[in-house]
């Protein structure tokens, strides 16, 4: 909410006068050392039913004020020149290929039980496995995410901590940031104290994935620095988080990157925040926050970026908790993207029927930096208005080599859209929410999105989630932040929240919860069905360093929509040798793989054949077998024609070989098979063992002991891998 720490009451009549607290010139230095604060107190609360009873009520808790925010002074300390922007969209896609499903009421003018205390609302919302939770400025709700019913509050953030002691639970300062830990099914709600000093951040973890239940709470002060703007991303190691610092409420010191113990507050343990300041030269950081079910690899570090002139800045912050010396946090590496200039920052936002503008934040980026790693590649999305529309990007490789695989700027019309937030479901399908308004247009709800197929930087027409029925006529503070999350339950569905003006007035805002899917994500009841024939492919005997013929694997999208394929890949000694699939294939279709054994070792060599895509039950394999031999006989068979029975042919002989490098064994050479006796060994050169790259030869004679087809096999025995070698013998007896 970035407001004043002093949070003024003040009269409707005396807002405008309210004056903005103008950014020191004092610099700090980027620190390079890592800052531990430990918990004020930690404790277990009882479920939020009982928390709610033991909560006083607030004094004057709808008295209309507004909560000021303090300016980093990005646009001061860099000079941007206005410059034709490369990103600038200008081809017209077709409608979002989303479709709208619940669409309801958040917390708000008319809301029972709530009253508009403040403008800007902040507000933000997550989804968890059976609740949505939104919280609005000083209250939150509780949702049930498949109806959109409210089964709890609005509540009073500070209830929370009823019963924890000291100023979070006395104090509802707001700024709030609700997440949900898709890894540990648990919530995360936070806000910080600034009301009066110390300056807290007040947080609770639920214990279950019940935000109505009990929580483990915590409280964290950072002596004399005012924590403004909290922002808060979830990590396997750590619940990382960021502020801009202001000194003493005052002088900003630059943002702060901060991590704190997840293992210890998922069990209520006492816990640490491990912080590193960063120069008054930068501006908002915002933390990685994941989404989908696959995590970053195990210690990778937590990413945080900020933007600077015509570029993004990107850290890594790796946190030992255990041994925080050896926390660290690197960078920036500076990611060049198309030139822009921020969108202007307070009271430059028209509306229609009055001379009140709006705050846009243009100084900033804006919640969240959604993470998430597909089969193939990583990636962070991000978003900021600029002054040609809406900026967004997609980053790659953050962790090797960090490249801006796509970026765009939306903008359609002459309407202003701002106060985004980005995110992206399981196939990769992207969604931007955000207000829209003009000086013609109430601000509104709408979002856009892209699905992969479409060409790169581009978003598809966007469609309205709400329209606005009115202006706000004082103050200018508007919204701060909204929040686009994504449903654990699916990985597709997009849920969500932000500001508009349903009603012209004083501090008359109204909030939306929504959510969509993409009609290509997902699969039951309408989505891409995948079918492989066959489902194993056996390679059986093949010599080491040898290729199979090829086998083929057909796959068939028995669904109703486009299956869209991230990845075909076949592990160890299998390679694919041909692939007639893309990146999707339509309802009906199918495409071919063909897959090719090349052995290693000798023995059984067993490996997949996978399949990732966005069909439920993903990834598909196709179990491949096969085995290595070391030793090979040529040729692979012998014909010693027509002889009268009882004669004995001249001989033939087979070449062995070992194509491995080790020695091989021999453990006996023998005929097989119905005529087994008809056949005879007339030479042999092979020893008892046979060195690797060596070979040998055995000479084979034919004598017919009776007419017909006389059939049979030489069979080399070895212990060098799927014994035995065999060469098949033919001859006819008259």
């Amino acid at each position: 909410m970035k407001k004043r720490f002093t949070r003024t009451h003040c009269a409707v009549l005396c807002l405008t006068a309210l004056m903005f607290i103008v950014v020191s010139t004092l610099s700090f230095a980027q620190s390079t050392k890592v800052q531990v604060y430990r918990e004020l107190k930690h404790d277990s609360s009882p479920v939020l039913r009982d928390l709610i009873r033991m909560t006083p009520e607030q004094a004057n808790p709808f008295s209309p004020r507004v909560l000021d925010i303090l300016p980093t002074g990005h646009d001061a300390k860099t000079s941007y020149t206005q410059a034709p922007d490369a990103a600038l969209q200008e081809q017209v896609l077709g409608p979002v290929a989303a479709t709208l499903g619940l669409n309801f009421e958040g917390l708000g003018l008319g809301t029972p039980g709530f009253g508009i205390c403040c403008a800007p609302p902040d507000t933000v919302g997550a989804v968890g496995a059976t609740q949505y939770v939104q919280w609005v400025n000083l209250s939150f709700a509780v949702y049930d995410k498949n109806t959109g019913a409210r089964v709890a509050g609005p509540t009073a953030g500070n209830a929370l901590w009823a019963g924890f002691g000291g100023t979070c639970e006395t104090n509802n300062s707001g700024d709030p940031i609700v997440q949900y830990d898709k890894i540990a099914n648990r919530w995360i709600l936070t806000q910080f104290q600034v009301n009066s000093q110390p300056f807290l951040q007040c947080v609770a973890v639920s214990k279950t994935s019940d935000a109505t239940g009990a929580y483990n709470r915590y409280s964290f002060s950072f002596g004399n620095q005012f924590n403004d703007y909290p922002k808060m991303g979830v990590w396997p190691d750590a619940y990382y988080i960021s502020f801009n610092n202001f000194l003493n409420g005052q002088s900003f010191t630059g943002p702060d990157a901060c991590a704190m113990d997840r293992t210890a507050m998922l069990a209520g343990t006492a816990a640490t925040i491990q912080c590193f300041q960063q120069a008054s030269s930068f501006s908002t950081l915002l933390p990685s926050d994941m989404d989908g079910t696959i995590q970053p690899a195990a210690g990778e570090p937590g990413f945080f970026v900020d933007f600077g002139l015509n570029k993004l800045n990107l850290w890594k912050f790796h946190v030992d908790f255990a041994t925080p010396a050896n926390s660290t946090f690197t960078g920036p590496t500076a990611l060049a993207v198309a030139n822009f200039t921020p969108g202007c920052n307070r009271s430059c936002v028209s509306q229609p029927g009055t001379l009140n503008k709006l705050d846009m934040l243009g100084d900033r980026m804006m919640y969240r930096l959604a993470y998430r790693k597909f089969a193939d590649h990583e990636a962070l999305f991000a978003s900021h208005t600029i002054t040609t529309g809406y900026r967004w990007y997609e980053l790659r490789d953050p962790n090797g080599a960090p490249t801006v695989f796509q970026q765009g700027t939306f903008a359609p019309d002459t309407s202003t859209r701002w106060m985004g937030s980005i995110a992206a479901d399981k196939n990769g399908d992207i969604a931007v929410g955000y207000t829209l308004g003009s000086s013609t247009i109430f601000a509104s709800v709408f979002f856009t999105g892209r699905v992969p197929s479409d060409p790169a930087g581009t978003l598809a027409t966007e469609q309205v989630i709400v329209n606005g029925a009115g202006s706000q006529t004082s103050p200018t503070r508007w919204g701060d932040y909204s929040a686009m999350t994504i449903d654990p339950a699916d990985d597709c569905t997009f849920w969500y929240t932000q500001e508009y003006s349903n009603t012209t007035g004083q501090f008359a805002w109204n909030t939306r919860i929504a959510n969509f899917k993409f009609s290509g994500c997902g699969g039951g009841g309408g989505g891409p069905v995948v079918s492989l024939s066959p489902t194993l492919l056996n390679f059986k005997k093949v010599p080491i360093g040898q290729t199979s013929a090829p086998q083929t694997v057909t796959l068939s999208n028995t669904g109703t929509a486009t299956l869209h394929i991230s990845s075909i890949t076949a592990n160890l000694d299998y390679s694919i040798s041909n692939n007639t699939c893309g990146a999707t294939l339509t309802a009906g279709s199918n495409c071919a793989v063909s897959v090719t054994f090349t052995p290693t070792k000798k023995g059984s060599r067993k490996g997949l054949l996978t399949f990732t895509d966005d069909a439920p039950n993903s990834p598909q394999t196709v179990a491949l077998s096969g085995v290595g031999q070391s030793i090979t006989v040529s040729p692979a068979s012998l014909n010693f024609g027509t002889v009268h029975v009882g004669t004995t042919t001249a001989s033939k002989a087979v070449t062995v070989t070992n194509v491995s490098a080790a020695t091989v064994t021999f453990t006996g050479f023998v005929f097989a098979g119905a005529a087994a006796s008809d056949y005879l060994i007339t030479g042999n050169t092979c020893g008892a063992t046979i060195a690797g790259g060596a070979n040998c030869t055995v000479s084979v004679a034919f004598k017919p002991t009776t007419t017909g087809n006389r059939n049979a096999k030489l069979n080399v025995k070895n212990n060098g891998g799927g014994s035995p070698s065999s060469a098949s013998l033919t001859g006819v007896g008259n």
